[in-house]
């Protein structure tokens, strides 16, 4: 039985309303709440782009270093969200794949490895600047488009809003796993603070 919610009917958002040729559907309940918490995140993470086209990302990352990135909707109707990133060979698009439990890159087409999988595309992101940053200790992951193998590189998120202090220090809690360990310790509000946001980017 397919979910058939859109999402331009839901609260994932009036921005599907704008744009109601993207009419994206679930393909279950469980898909529909792993993608709801996942745009919360993102709503708030100052570097989610929403409804803006390949185009458009493209021009925003053409003067900017190798690495740079950005997070989007996918304008394919069979996905959520995009990465659009700057590489050596010119802007590329990865599409997140998602289904009813993970969010996930698929990006070797020949690769019997299972990809790393995700409750949050921030998360998700944050796991491949890791592997970016220690690519010389791993073996490299690569982006396969138009025929082209082109590495993978994650380094720098490019911002669309300015992020407030309070939310800076709680991304910063959230990249220390030993901090994160004594937070029930913490007052019941700022608990909730962290808890609603738990990505360290």
């Amino acid at each position: 039985m397919r979910y058939s919610t859109p999402l331009r009917l839901d609260p994932i958002r009036r921005r599907y309303a704008i744009n109601p040729h993207r009419y994206t559907t679930f393909n279950s309940k469980l898909q529909y709440q792993l993608v709801y918490h996942a745009w919360c995140r993102l709503e708030q993470s100052g570097i989610y782009w929403a409804s803006i086209s390949g185009k458009e990302a493209g021009a925003k990352l053409a003067s900017e270093p190798i690495g740079t990135f950005l997070i989007r909707d996918s304008a394919d109707r069979r996905h959520f969200f995009t990465l659009s990133i700057k590489t050596s060979s010119g802007i590329k698009n990865v599409r997140v794949d998602c289904d009813n439990h993970a969010f996930f890159l698929q990006t070797d087409p020949e690769s019997q490895r299972t990809a790393p999988r995700f409750d949050c595309v921030l998360k998700l992101v944050h796991f491949y600047m890791n592997y970016t940053d220690n690519a010389k200790e791993q073996r490299s992951c690569y982006i396969f488009s138009e025929g082209q193998k082109v590495p993978l590189e994650l380094r720098k998120p490019y911002a669309c809003s300015t992020s407030s202090l309070q939310h800076l220090c709680r991304k910063t809690v959230n990249g220390h796993m030993d901090i994160l360990a004594k937070r029930d310790g913490l007052p019941q509000p700022l608990r909730d603070f962290m808890q609603e946001y738990d990505a360290p980017i």
